[in-house]
C-alpha cells in the first residue's frame, strides 16, 4: 500500500517498497503519483487499485478517481487521497464514505493505522519513508514499514 509517491519516474521508488509489492496480491496507491510512470510500472508488480491525489498530473487526474471502494474478502475498503489541511483529515476522509470497514488515505505524509470508531484508518505515509502491508483474513491487520 502506497501514497504520496512524489518521484518522477518508477525505478527511483526505494528497492524495499518494490521488492514487498512484487509479493502481494493487490496494490492500493492512495494519490500523488506525480507521473503515469509510476503508475504503470506498479502495473507490472501486481494488481492496481489507486485515485488520484493534489499534486497529479492532468493525465492521472483524468484515469483515476478522487474516491474509490473495493472489496476485499469480506471488507468494504474506502480509497482517497485526502485534501486540505492535515487537521481533522480522518473525519473529512471518513465522510466521503458511506459504510467501510478500512478507509485507506495519504496527503498528510504522515503514517496511519488507528482504528475510530469500529474503523480502521490507514494512511501509509509519504512513500520514501514509509509504506503499509494490510492483510484480511479472519482479522484485518496493518503494518507500516520504513522503506529505508
Amino acid at each position: 500500500m502506497l501514497s504520496d509517491t512524489h518521484v518522477r519516474s518508477f525505478k527511483d521508488l526505494p528497492e524495499k517498497i518494490l521488492a514487498s509489492l512484487s509479493t502481494v496480491d493487490l496494490i492500493i496507491h492512495a494519490g500523488d503519483f506525480t507521473t503515469m510512470e509510476v503508475l504503470n510500472g506498479l502495473k507490472g508488480l501486481s494488481e492496481v487499485k489507486a485515485v488520484h491525489g493534489n499534486t497529479d498530473s492532468h493525465e492521472l487526474k483524468t484515469l483515476l478517481p478522487v474516491k474509490e471502494i473495493i472489496e476485499v474478502g469480506n471488507k468494504k475498503i474506502g480509497i482517497t487521497h485526502g485534501s486540505v489541511g492535515l487537521w481533522g483529515i480522518e473525519r473529512r476522509v471518513r465522510m466521503m464514505f458511506d459504510q467501510v470497514d478500512i478507509v485507506v488515505y495519504g496527503h498528510s505524509h504522515e503514517p496511519q493505522n488507528k482504528v475510530i470508531n469500529g474503523i480502521l484508518f490507514f494512511n501509509p505515509g509519504k512513500a520514501t519513508n514509509s509504506f503499509g502491508i494490510l492483510t484480511i483474513n479472519e482479522r484485518t491487520m496493518g503494518e507500516i514499514i520504513s522503506s529505508r
